[in-house]
């Protein structure tokens, strides 16, 4: 499998992964979690299980590894590197000589990374107004800092001075050194917060916004929470999962009619506007499931859901700036969007047959269907509301687009600056399964 990091098993192929709701405080890897501290005596949803797998205080994977998020000492200077072998060499070295479970694009490519996505906030955002920016899960504040290096170096001097850029950082770990990082240029830290909290926390936020800002999300949508829905088969109606344990030691899946809000409402998004089956169609598929039942496995993205629905709450004229993986190899899991569930010891990655086998010692992450990222932020945005009459002449209140990583950077970035010397580059070659998404407002406020 591939994951956040190149692990050596993959590193010929496709790579980073950068988990940027990375919560809470360090706990002792070696506390193995039973059942039992996920799940009690009353069965939860899967996202519920899925959130506290990854970031319950204690004994949540990321509250584990919290330094496992990697810094480098010094920037890598790629120009100097003779080419592809050798640099992923050099990257094989870095992995094995530590207990590092990943580097981020933006700390591999450091500054260039952070300059692509500067450069892209310079060219859109209205300047004749204090620049506004808030990072969702802020790593280490290389990002961060990189930013605010560019906007310092290239933006009109008024442009910096008055410019604001607050990481929400769940981690107090990493929110302390996000601030490090940023103090690295003394003037960074009048202009730079971190603000320890849940982004996904509507009430966080304090009243609405009304000023134009900026969000950056970089790999934070895969580690978000997801539900899962079943059903018997083609013909059959969906059911919430639902997880018990059922003596203590060992969990199982329970599955119930659709009661919860947030479920129904990520099945309408996704259905919106398909074209519905005709009933020969629908007739087939009938008899066929009754000859071949086959039972069906959905993840739905409820925690983008929630977390857009949130920020656009908020912040309605904030514009945004994501990446993430657009897909996952090797996954083992059933499902579509099925995650990949996968732990590190001595230096080795393993993946789990089963999201149940993720009790805090396991990363649990998801491909993004970017399709359906714009359509819940165009949805949480107020347009359209599900309507089902296609006749409304009510327009988008978003503008959107979705890029390659290596179309972006080359649009916005400096490629030369991570092109080996002879002619490879990790940053344009290597990111095949990773996109970047930008939404901003039109003038469609009403």
């Amino acid at each position: 499998m591939m994951s956040r990091s190149l692990r050596s098993k993959t590193l010929p192929l496709l790579f980073s992964r950068n988990p940027k709701v990375n919560p809470c405080e360090l706990w002792a890897p070696s506390q193995a979690l039973f059942s039992t501290h996920i799940v009690g005596e009353k069965p939860v949803l899967v996202r519920d299980f899925i959130h506290s797998a990854l970031y319950d205080p204690r004994h949540g994977y990321f509250a584990q590894r919290s330094r496992s998020v990697g810094v480098l000492q010094k920037a890598i200077k790629f120009n100097q590197i003779e080419g592809r072998k050798a640099y992923m060499k050099y990257l094989d070295k870095i992995y094995k000589g530590s207990e590092i479970s990943w580097f981020t694009p933006v700390e591999i490519f450091k500054p260039w990374y952070a300059h692509g996505i500067a450069e892209a906030i310079m060219r859109t955002a209205n300047l004749s107004v204090p620049l506004k920016i808030y990072e969702i899960g802020g790593g280490s504040g290389t990002c961060a800092k990189g930013i605010m290096d560019y906007i310092l170096l290239n933006a009109p001097t008024r442009v910096y001075n008055n410019m604001t850029y607050t990481s929400v950082e769940i981690s107090p770990s990493l929110a302390e050194l996000q601030r490090e990082t940023v103090g690295e240029v003394r003037s960074h830290l009048s202009k730079f917060r971190v603000e320890c909290r849940d982004a996904a926390d509507r009430k966080g936020w304090g009243d609405v916004q009304q000023e134009p800002c900026w969000v950056i999300m970089l790999e934070v949508l895969d580690n978000l929470p997801h539900d899962l829905i079943y059903s018997e088969n083609h013909v059959s109606p969906w059911k919430e999962v639902w997880v018990a344990n059922q003596d203590g030691e060992t969990l199982t899946e329970l599955y119930k009619p659709l009661q919860d809000s947030l479920i129904k409402k990520c099945i309408k998004i996704i259905d919106f506007e398909k074209k519905q089956d005709s009933q020969s169609n629908a007739l087939l598929k009938s008899v066929w499931s009754k000859v071949f039942p086959k039972p069906r496995r959905s993840w739905l993205p409820t925690g983008c859901l929630k977390l857009l629905e949130v920020l656009h709450g908020a912040l309605p004229k904030m514009s945004l700036i994501a990446s993430d993986f657009s897909y996952l190899p090797d996954v083992k899991i059933l499902g579509e969007r099925a995650p990949l569930v996968s732990t590190k010891k001595d230096g080795s990655s393993t993946d789990y047959g089963s999201y149940l086998d993720a009790k805090g010692d396991a990363d649990i992450f998801f491909p993004t269907e970017f399709w359906l990222l714009e359509r819940i932020d165009h949805y949480c945005s107020g347009w359209k509301k599900l309507q089902k009459d296609d006749s409304s002449k009510e327009g988008k209140k978003r503008r959107t687009i979705i890029l390659d990583t290596s179309s972006f950077m080359e649009e916005f970035g400096l490629p030369s600056r991570t092109r080996t010397k002879d002619g490879y580059n990790p940053l344009l070659d290597d990111f095949k399964n990773t996109k970047f998404y930008l939404s901003v407002p039109t003038h469609n406020t009403s």
